[in-house]
């Protein structure tokens, strides 16, 4: 029986993909677009935005038939033993698997900034100790044993490093930042990048870009900064990530800039990050 070019591995990926695709309907395709919380809490006020519209009112069985993209945080919504957690993943992979003519497992994503974001984890010092201690060695190891965490029981993704540069200590997020100078936050940045991608988890670089710009340091206002401040401070930690880290992994910002909101910009999710940088 000859095999299809897609299940080829010795193919480059590239030539898998595209072939995957052509035979993928629609809907399949679109499938590969959303997730879904798996594991949360339908009572309380939720650990996350739009955590509960993730959660509610979908039939399972149905919703995999054409496949799923992507299984948020299932061990970060509620206290989940680990061994517990990491068979309950597999077997919605298996389940995943089996429910769609390809069987493409989904991703699994958690957060992990200052270590896996679950029960029993190891808790590590903030970005702004990071930024404080200045040593990219310490950093990447401190990444790649969180990566490690993470890869031990089924976790693909991981929603981390920020790498938004803050000035204005007023903005709710600065703990989570590592500093207001673009190179420390770029060389550190770059380093948690590695630290975690050399563990086999996909590093995702955040927020990009211009998030904490936001005027009046209001968490999702728009961003007031211009073209200087955007190419001088907010961009050159992305790109040193990016070139220097690896990350396989960008995260669209949350705000506008100069009414364009940034998950609708092609200038610069297409133009600046793929097509200058390169980012595949």
């Amino acid at each position: 029986m000859t095999t299809a070019p897609w299940r080829d591995p010795a193919l480059p990926a590239a030539a898998r993909v595209d072939d995957l695709l052509a035979r993928m309907t629609l809907e399949e395709k679109a499938a590969q677009l959303y997730g879904v919380w798996v594991g949360a809490a339908t009572d309380g006020d939720g650990v996350a935005p739009l955590q509960h519209e993730m959660t509610a009112d979908h039939d399972w069985d149905e919703l995999i038939t054409h496949g799923l993209g992507q299984l948020t945080r299932p061990f970060g919504t509620a206290p989940v033993d680990p061994a517990l957690g990491a068979r309950a993943l597999a077997r919605a992979q298996h389940r995943i698997r089996e429910a769609g003519r390809f069987g493409i497992p989904a991703l699994a994503h958690e957060e992990c900034l200052a270590g896996f974001t679950a029960w029993r984890a190891t808790a590590y010092p903030v970005p702004l100790a990071w930024g404080a201690a200045f040593d990219p060695d310490l950093v990447e190891e401190m990444a790649r044993r969180i990566g490690h965490d993470l890869r031990s029981v089924g976790v693909h993704q991981g929603l981390a490093p920020v790498l938004d540069v803050v000035r204005d200590p007023r903005w709710g997020r600065v703990e989570e930042t590592i500093g207001e100078d673009p190179y420390l936050v770029g060389t550190i940045g770059s380093a948690y990048v590695r630290g975690l991608e050399s563990a086999g988890v996909v590093a995702t670089l955040k927020h990009f870009a211009g998030y904490a710009s936001s005027a009046g340091a209001r968490n999702l206002a728009p961003v007031r900064a211009g073209v200087r401040e955007f190419a001088d401070v907010t961009l050159p930690p992305f790109e040193l990530a990016l070139r220097e880290g690896g990350a396989r992994s960008v995260m669209a910002a949350y705000t506008e800039t100069d009414g364009v909101p940034a998950s609708a910009d092609p200038a610069l999710l297409t133009g600046l990050l793929r097509d200058e940088w390169g980012f595949t």
